[in-house]
């Protein structure tokens, strides 16, 4: 069973969410939070399995609220999703960077939503990379690029490449069958570099090989 908690400060749109969630044998809304700072707290009381974030809401908002919830030892299985009225918005990409796991917009249609939840709480994907990857790539692209740091740098040229598909979007499966690996190798490598780069989740990934520059946001438009 998966663990829900809904955070947003309009109360139709939570009791929408918990309609369309309520729905699935295989997950269950726990929670409901108006705010930020109640979020927060709901999350540290309940430890949902993922957490449905809106990215403006009162006394506190969804970034800061996902910002204290990942970095907070106790909730290192919480998973957050950031829910946003606009397909790209500023605060997103600071979110993805902070540690959210994953973007959707409120008006994604239920299946898709439901899809985000299971996919986040295995840990084993983004969220709607046609959406993510194009916000990531609109906003790392505004920023200047650092050189790769030392944890790059410790990188294998096999784990480089894994990486530089893995922020393009491939899956698991995907980058098997373009490497001629395993599925199983594959997610290996994919686990080792999270380790070595000290990242939460995939989505930390794709932010990381943006920001040092392995994957050019530009592809996006060709």
């Amino acid at each position: 069973m998966i663990r829900v908690l809904l955070a947003d400060d309009q109360t139709l749109v939570r009791a929408g969410f918990r309609s369309i969630l309520s729905d699935e044998d295989d997950l269950d809304v726990v929670g409901e939070a108006a705010n930020g700072v109640d979020a927060v707290a709901k999350a540290r009381d309940l430890r949902p399995d993922v957490v449905l974030m809106d990215i403006r809401m009162p006394e506190l908002d969804g970034l800061e609220a996902t910002r204290r919830i990942v970095t907070d030892p106790r909730l290192d299985t919480v998973r957050v999703i950031i829910l946003t009225t606009f397909d790209l918005d500023d605060y997103v990409y600071g979110a993805l960077k902070t540690g959210a796991s994953g973007f959707l917009v409120k008006d994604t249609e239920p299946a898709e939503l439901i899809h985000a939840v299971r996919v986040v709480a295995r840990g084993d994907a983004l969220i709607a990379p046609s959406i993510t990857r194009r916000l990531i790539a609109e906003f790392a692209g505004r920023v200047k690029r650092p050189a790769p740091g030392p944890e790059l740098n410790s990188l294998t040229d096999r784990e480089r490449e894994v990486l530089g598909l893995l922020a393009q979007g491939l899956s698991n499966d995907e980058i098997a069958r373009t490497l001629v690996l395993s599925p199983a190798t594959a997610k290996t490598h994919v686990s080792r570099i999270m380790t070595k780069l000290s990242a939460r989740d995939r989505a930390q990934l794709v932010v990381l090989a943006y920001e040092a520059g392995m994957v050019t946001p530009g592809w996006l438009n060709s």
